[in-house]
């Protein structure tokens, strides 16, 4: 990092990783960051676009069929380690920290690397984001392959329900046609049907 851009206040940079880690997986403004830490906004993008540029996070952008628009709406924050992620956030044990308020953000965290890396390591370009309507109706992942959309969500709960579905049930008919068949990632070992073209898979599948 240091040797990329200047950072002469190791403190606050510091103290901008822990602010990191305990928005990941939330809707980031660095705003609201910069303004907590007392540092310039520029400063809070630009250290934000090393730490992405050197694959310490992945800047998750919220999917929408205008390329341009996507750049521009408020992206998520996922560090690339969660170990590093559960240092950060003061989390020592790994019950502490699938039990805590963090434990769902940890495990979604864990579901978007091991994508990522699957995709890297069969020579694609990784294309995820978020989907997300002014209602606020959300799904966690969705990956761009093979020209079709994969909707994903995320739950630490170890019993898949079809109410987990309810998402990306809402997204498929918002882009029909374009979402291919869509999984819920629980907690558990369970793969299990939860309605049509959706699916419970475990991590281990992924």
């Amino acid at each position: 990092m240091r040797s990329l851009r200047q950072v002469g206040d190791l403190t606050s940079f510091q103290n901008y990783l822990r602010a990191l880690a305990a928005r990941t997986g939330q809707l980031l403004s660095l705003t609201d960051v910069a303004r907590d830490l007392g540092v310039a906004v520029n400063t809070a993008k630009a250290w934000l676009s090393v730490l992405e540029a050197t694959f310490q996070v992945i800047v998750l952008r919220p999917y929408h069929v205008n390329i341009g628009k996507r750049l521009v709406k408020t992206p998520k924050v996922y560090f690339t380690d969660t170990g590093t992620l559960c240092h950060l956030a003061g989390l020592k044990d790994p019950e502490h920290a699938m039990a805590g308020p963090l434990g769902g953000a940890i495990f979604e965290t864990a579901v978007l690397t091991e994508i990522v890396k699957t995709l890297a390591s069969r020579g694609e370009d990784p294309r995820v984001y978020f989907w997300r309507t002014s209602a606020g109706v959300e799904v966690d992942l969705l990956v761009e392959t093979g020209g079709v959309l994969v909707p994903i969500e995320v739950k630490l709960s170890s019993t898949p329900l079809p109410a987990m579905a309810a998402a990306i049930r809402a997204l498929r008919e918002d882009l029909s046609g374009k979402s291919g068949t869509g999984y819920v990632v629980p907690g558990g070992d369970v793969r299990l049907p939860l309605g049509p073209s959706v699916t419970a898979i475990p991590f281990a599948e992924l």
